[in-house]
């Protein structure tokens, strides 16, 4: 599909709203208009996020066709809304649309290509639910970081979780950015100048498109280049890392922050080191805002609360 964020987000809407449409016949499954949104009000609420989404994919990753958008595409944007801490409404709305651009998009496909294509948006749900668990949303907010978070990495089950915290521990990348890596995001050993240390360097993709080096321990570096040896890729499944996690805080009394509390943690050290090499709070906080993929020094702030 060609044309602007509001143009194709105007196509896809003449593929799920119809005013007036019985409710039987949305909930019917052999009915065309199944699922279907018969409200202004809603669809038009419902097109705002999609307008969001879609220009957040312009922006952050280049994309121009929407019905390219696929399931890590999902992740990212809502990682990036939890980030900025939203209300659970809000999230729940994102959620809501996301699902129904998921049905907009099949319909384009059937209608106007003459294709079954499949899209599952399915993640969106995932991390609704892990939003509200954990309470990522505004309505209970709260200092995220572990108090003991080698024990939580430690007492993980999948060493392939064990390595998967400890980047995220020791380098502050966010779950995206570790959930696949491939041998080419290995950048060798370097040396660290805030800590005067020889660390294994990552490159990764997160937020969006943006893209950084992430910096670990040689010992975590050594083990994910021998992972990278036997295949082509490291994996994790999401949901099973998040169980993971949150079985592990029980045997240690800690309270489940999921992989993003290690982020928390990530920013307190780092900061500390900052300090240690002599740099001011102010730049500090811009200098880890940088290395955590953001943009503003005040960010970090959210990290030390």
């Amino acid at each position: 599909m060609r044309g602007s964020v509001y143009y194709q987000s105007s196509q896809l809407v003449k593929q799920i709203f119809q005013a007036g449409l019985k409710k039987e016949d949305k909930v019917d499954p052999n009915h065309p208009h199944f699922q279907f949104v018969s409200s202004y009000k809603t669809m038009e609420s419902y097109r705002a996020v999609w307008n969001n989404f879609f220009n957040y994919l312009l922006e952050q990753w280049r994309l121009r066709n929407f019905e390219n958008i696929e399931d890590y595409h999902v992740a990212a944007y809502m990682d990036y809304k939890i980030e900025y801490y939203p209300s659970k409404q809000y999230l729940e709305k994102i959620s809501a649309a996301i699902g129904k651009l998921e049905i907009a998009l099949k319909n384009f496909a059937k209608n106007i290509h003459n294709e079954d294509r499949e899209y599952d948006f399915s993640i969106r749900q995932t991390i609704l639910d892990e939003a509200r668990d954990l309470k990522y949303v505004s309505n209970n907010y709260h200092n995220r970081a572990y108090k003991n978070p080698l024990k939580v990495i430690e007492n993980l089950k999948n060493p392939q979780h064990k390595l998967a915290a400890s980047i995220q521990f020791e380098g502050g990348a966010r779950i995206e950015g570790i959930a696949l890596i491939k041998k080419e995001q290995l950048h060798d050993i370097k040396y660290d100048p805030i800590t005067n240390e020889k660390k294994g360097s990552l490159f990764t993709k997160e937020k969006g498109g943006k893209e950084g080096e992430v910096l670990i321990s040689i010992d975590t570096y050594l083990k994910l280049e021998i992972c990278l040896q036997f295949d082509s890729t490291f994996k994790i499944n999401r949901q099973k890392y998040y169980n993971d996690i949150k079985q592990s805080c029980l045997l240690n009394g800690e309270i489940a922050e999921g992989s993003h509390g290690l982020r928390w943690n990530f920013a307190k050290s780092r900061m500390f080191e900052y300090a240690q090499a002599g740099y001011s709070y102010q730049d500090s906080l811009q200098e880890v805002s940088y290395e955590m993929k953001h943009n503003r020094a005040s960010i970090t702030e959210h990290y030390l609360s």
